[in-house]
C-alpha cells in the first residue's frame, strides 16, 4: 500500500509516545447509537476502541456516569454492565488500546454514592471525577447558556424546563457538599486519583484542595485555573476547545490557558481524534512547540494517574508509539500504532 500524502514536499513523518486519554464518554454513542437502540455491549466495546486506537491514543480511561438522572437514556444498569464488559474484554484480549475507568460522580444526586458503590471494586478504575450541573454555577454560570442548552437538548418547554432546573437546584443544596466529602475519602482509599469538575470560583478550588484532589478537569475560569494550578493540581482542557478555537459553553479558551502557562493536560472529550489533531495544531500555528504539545496529550496525563511506564519514548518505558504524518495546516495522519511494542493499528 503506498505510503499516504508521500509526495508532498512539506509532508514530515514523526514518530511521537502513544497517546494517553483521560476522559472521553464516546463509549456511549456506540451503545446508544440512536435513540432507545441498545447495542451489543461487547461488539460496542470493541468498536469504540478501534477509534481510540485509529487517532493514536494508546491509553483510555472510558468515562461513565453515576448519580440518578431522570432525563438520560443511560441509566444504572448500563453503567455496571459496559463497566463489566470492559473488564471483560480487557482480561479477555480483545482490545488494541489500554483502558482503564473514569467514574463521573454528580455529586448533586441523593444515589451518587451507591451508584459509586455498585462499580467501585472494578480493579480498572483509575480515575473519578466530582461534578455538579445545576443551573447558575461552574459550567453554566450563565442561566441564558444551561438553558440553551439543557431545554433544548431535553425538548423541555419552558414551564417543565423550569421545573427542572428547580429540581437541580434543590438536590445540589441537600446534597453536593456531603458526597464530594464521602466520595474523595472512598477514592483516597483505594488509591484512586480525584479530579474536580469545572470549578469556577476561589472558593471551589480551595475545596478541591482540602479534598486532597489533585486535578482540576474543565475550569471555567482564568483566575479558577490559575489558583489550581499554582495549589499543584494539574489543569486539564478539552482539546475540542483548542481545534475549534473557544469553548462550547462559552467559557475560557484553552489556548489562553497554555499561553499564561497553567495548562497541564488535554483530554479528547468527545472527539477522540481530536486529541491528536489539537497536539499538532498547536504546534502548526505557533503556540507551543511539538515536544510542549505532546507532552500535554502523553507524558503529562501519565504522570497524573500514576502510570509511571508510559508517556514518553525512553529507556525503560513501553513501547507505545505512534507514527504520524503531518501536513500544515491540516489534520495529521495517523499512520501506524504499537502497544507495548505490538502494532494495534
Amino acid at each position: 500500500m503506498p505510503e499516504l500524502c508521500q509526495s508532498h514536499e512539506t509532508c514530515k513523518v514523526q514518530l511521537i509516545p502513544g497517546l494517553v486519554e483521560l476522559q472521553t464518554d464516546r463509549i456511549e454513542g456506540h451503545f446508544l447509537p440512536r435513540p432507545k437502540v441498545r447495542w451489543n455491549m461487547t461488539a460496542a466495546v470493541q468498536a469504540h476502541d478501534n477509534q481510540i486506537a485509529a487517532s493514536g491514543i494508546t491509553t483510555v480511561f472510558d468515562a461513565l456516569r453515576v448519580g440518578e438522572d431522570e432525563n438520560a437514556d443511560f441509566g444504572p444498569a448500563d453503567v455496571g454492565g459496559l463497566a463489566r464488559t470492559i473488564s471483560d474484554c480487557v482480561s479477555e484480549g480483545r482490545l488494541r488500546a489500554d483502558h482503564f475507568l473514569h467514574i463521573r460522580c454528580e455529586v448533586s444526586s441523593p444515589d451518587v454514592v451507591a451508584g459509586f458503590e455498585r462499580i467501585g471494586d472494578n480493579p480498572l478504575i483509575r480515575l473519578a471525577s466530582l461534578m455538579d450541573h445545576a443551573p447558575g454555577q461552574r459550567q453554566f454560570v450563565d442561566p441564558a447558556a444551561y438553558k440553551t442548552y439543557y431545554q433544548r437538548k431535553m425538548k423541555l418547554s419552558d414551564a417543565e424546563f423550569a421545573e427542572f432546573s428547580r429540581r437541580r437546584l434543590v438536590e445540589s443544596e441537600e446534597n453536593a457538599d456531603r458526597n464530594r466529602i464521602v466520595l474523595a475519602a472512598r477514592c483516597h482509599a483505594a488509591g484512586i486519583s480525584v479530579a474536580s469538575h469545572d470549578d469556577a470560583t476561589a472558593d471551589h478550588v480551595a475545596e478541591a484542595v482540602r479534598l486532597g484532589i489533585s486535578l482540576a478537569e474543565f475550569p471555567t475560569t482564568v483566575e479558577a485555573a490559575r489558583l489550581s494550578h499554582s495549589a499543584g493540581l494539574q489543569v486539564l482542557m478539552g482539546a475540542p476547545n483548542i481545534v475549534r478555537g473557544g469553548s462550547h459553553s462559552g467559557n475560557i479558551g484553552a489556548a489562553g490557558l497554555l499561553a499564561a502557562g497553567v495548562l497541564d493536560i488535554l483530554s479528547s472529550d468527545y472527539v477522540p481524534f481530536g486529541l491528536m489533531q489539537a497536539a499538532f495544531q498547536l504546534a502548526d500555528e505557533g503556540l507551543a512547540d511539538l515536544p510542549q504539545a505532546i507532552r500535554l496529550v502523553s507524558t503529562n496525563p501519565a504522570e497524573a494517574t500514576r502510570l509511571a511506564d508510559r508517556g514518553e519514548i525512553a529507556t525503560g518505558r513501553r513501547g507505545d508509539l505512534v507514527r504520524v504524518a503531518a501536513v500544515p495546516a491540516k489534520p495529521p495522519i495517523v499512520r501506524c500504532v504499537w502497544r507495548a511494542g505490538n502494532r494495534v493499528a
